[in-house]
């Protein structure tokens, strides 16, 4: 499998930001058993979705996209139907840009072989 430069930078994206994640999961104390339910359903999307979807698009570039990209916007959705509007500043999607990556990597190399 060859993989082109934007699958390259996704890949070391990806590896920062799960790491990143999972830095402040650990320095936080994570322990679902304290968060409300909606609490949990926004850690459903982000870390949890985001993460897994950066560690399959590793493997599969298409499905890890679509899983990070699926789950952050499931996160924002929470988000907003609870309190209006969406969180502030980039964060979010500064840690979930190895999976975006994933996504526009799999795409040029679908068009690249057209």
């Amino acid at each position: 499998m060859r993989t082109n430069p934007i699958g390259w930078a996704a890949r070391v994206l990806s590896v920062l930001g799960v790491g990143i994640i999972l830095m402040f999961m650990i320095g936080e104390g994570f322990n679902p058993a304290h968060m409300s339910s909606h609490e949990r359903w926004l850690v459903l999307g982000f870390p949890i979705g985001v993460c897994v979807g950066m560690v399959v698009g590793w493997f599969s570039e298409g499905l890890g996209g679509g899983i990070t990209v699926a789950s952050l916007l499931f996160f924002y959705a929470v988000h907003y139907a609870q309190w209006g509007k969406l969180p502030g500043g980039g964060w979010f999607l500064l840690f979930s840009s190895g999976g975006l990556l994933f996504l526009v990597s799999w795409l040029y190399a679908r068009l690249k072989r057209k």
